[in-house]
């Protein structure tokens, strides 16, 4: 497992030497940074979503010791994507960035994804989980607003073709799903 998760941590900075190496050749190199550390941030957080439905199909329980890095790596990609979009398109003007959190919709939206990633990743640790117990799992629960949000945050930010969203939000759907269909399925074995 150790070397699966090593394996993991360079596959998930991947994305990071992908877009570095393609920077020189973007024509507008801040739009870039913000579409693929934004894109990588979805990507990841979806995947990490994917990690449960995985488990259960195949029964490889160890799947579970991936998920907490992909959800990190998830919130380390929409940092980067907010970072970039604050230091390079609003030269961390703090005024500049508040108006534009309250004027436009799908930069609310994203906003508030990147907000209610704070506390997923300030609670991953294994000490945070026994402190908080069982509300633990009930604050983690915040991934599906997150994921509802960032889907959102992208379709919105498309003006014309939004298939690639479409096709996230698609994903997305099948996942949220999966879940509920599964949650039924307990509640009626428990019954």
């Amino acid at each position: 497992m150790r070397y699966l998760k090593i394996a993991l941590f360079l596959l998930c900075l991947g994305p990071l030497a992908w877009t570095a190496w393609h920077l020189p050749a973007a024509v507008n190199p801040v739009e870039y940074l913000t579409h693929q550390t934004g894109l990588w941030a979805l990507i990841l957080l979806l995947i990490t979503l994917s990690i449960t439905p995985l488990r259960r199909i195949t029964g490889r329980n160890e799947l579970l010791r991936l998920r907490r890095m992909l959800g990190l790596f998830a919130f380390f990609h929409a940092c980067l994507h907010f970072l970039v979009w604050l230091g390079l398109d609003h030269l961390f003007d703090l005024a500049a960035m508040w108006h534009d959190v309250l004027k436009r919709p799908f930069i609310t939206v994203g906003f508030s994804a990147l907000v209610l990633m704070i506390p997923l990743a300030a609670t991953s640790t294994d000490a945070m989980m026994r402190r908080l117990k069982r509300n633990w799992a009930r604050l983690h629960r915040l991934v599906y607003a997150v994921a509802v949000l960032a889907v959102l945050h992208f379709w919105w930010l498309v003006k014309r073709d939004v298939t690639e969203p479409a096709i996230y939000g698609a994903i997305l759907a099948i996942l949220l799903v999966w879940r509920v269909d599964a949650w039924q399925r307990r509640r009626k074995a428990l019954a």
